[in-house]
């Protein structure tokens, strides 16, 4: 519950937190898109070829796919900017205290998750190729694949570290503070991030029902986050699954088309496999993480109260 209480080192009143999102969604969707936008520009091959292509968000003006990846996490960047600006100026808050409780960021939570689940995902994807090679294409190409690959561990996680610090810091923190206790913070946030996943391609080729991966991908990311009282672990795990969807496979319908290893060929459908992850994998990373940082007060971190810890100084003062 400490990690919620970090709220309340600063500003709580509603305008705050109005101005905070309104700065962090224009800077994100306004500033942040004028770099592609002025890419997507220079790429067309006249203006209606441009306003075309903005319905596929600049993917089919035949810009670099490293370069369109680079565009897409400088606007994460700037919203992260603007994210930052707002903490501190509207609510006068440290950031550390969105990103943990600790007193300084732990590093090595955040570097055993990102191992961790970038080994679950290349295990995944072995098993997926030898059960089924024809699915798969060998795709390397060695100058492409060695910038994507720069781009993906140097850049990439600022954009994974934008949605755990909006989502499992800053929101969920607000909410929490918002609604006294920890259950509604950790089950707005996932419905939150995942209905915003819907925008994914994946979602409009195999319809709906993916945004229970979605769902249950911020469900998991809020529960680690509740139970380790910081936001390392889901920082280290989402950096470590977009590294991995970016680097080794790539296909013609998901977010990430990219020069990775293999391109997936197979016709998407939608089957148990899909959900195998938010069913049988993330109900292990959470045993593995709760067995290693060994874990407790269940009930009191994932639906407890949450209090204001200065009531507590003023009625002793």
């Amino acid at each position: 519950m400490k990690f919620i209480q970090q709220a309340y080192k600063g500003n709580n009143e509603g305008w705050s937190y109005f101005g905070t999102l309104f700065i962090f969604f224009f800077g994100w969707q306004f500033f942040g898109v004028i770099p592609l936008v002025v890419t997507a520009y220079i790429h067309a091959n006249n203006f209606e070829e441009f306003i075309n292509s903005a319905e596929n968000t600049f993917t089919t003006v035949g810009i670099n796919a490293n370069l369109y990846l680079f565009m897409v996490i400088l606007s994460f960047a700037i919203g992260l900017i603007f994210l930052i600006l707002g903490i501190l100026n509207f609510h006068k808050r440290k950031l550390i205290s969105v990103i943990t409780s600790r007193a300084n960021v732990d590093w090595n939570r955040i570097f055993y998750a990102f191992f961790f689940w970038a080994l679950m995902g290349f295990v995944t994807l072995s098993f997926s190729y030898f059960y089924a090679p024809e699915d798969y294409v060998w795709n390397f190409k060695p100058i492409p694949f060695l910038i994507l690959v720069i781009i993906s561990f140097l850049f990439l996680p600022i954009q994974t570290s934008m949605e755990e610090i909006l989502f499992r810091g800053y929101l969920m923190q607000g909410i929490g503070v918002w609604f006294k206790n920890a259950w509604v913070p950790l089950v707005l946030t996932s419905l939150i991030f995942g209905l915003l996943h819907g925008l994914n391609p994946e979602v409009a080729k195999l319809g709906k029902i993916i945004l229970i991966f979605y769902i249950g991908t911020g469900l998991l990311l809020g529960i680690i986050t509740l139970m380790d009282e910081g936001t390392e672990l889901a920082l280290g795990f989402h950096a470590a699954n977009n590294i991995v969807a970016a680097v080794l496979v790539t296909s013609n319908w998901m977010v990430f088309q990219t020069d990775a290893l293999f391109v997936d060929i197979s016709e998407p459908s939608v089957n148990f496999e899909m959900f195998l992850p938010v069913f049988f994998m993330y109900p292990l990373v959470i045993w593995i993480f709760a067995k290693k940082y060994k874990w407790t007060n269940w009930k009191e971190k994932l639906i407890g109260k949450v209090e204001n810890p200065l009531d507590n100084v003023n009625l002793l003062s």
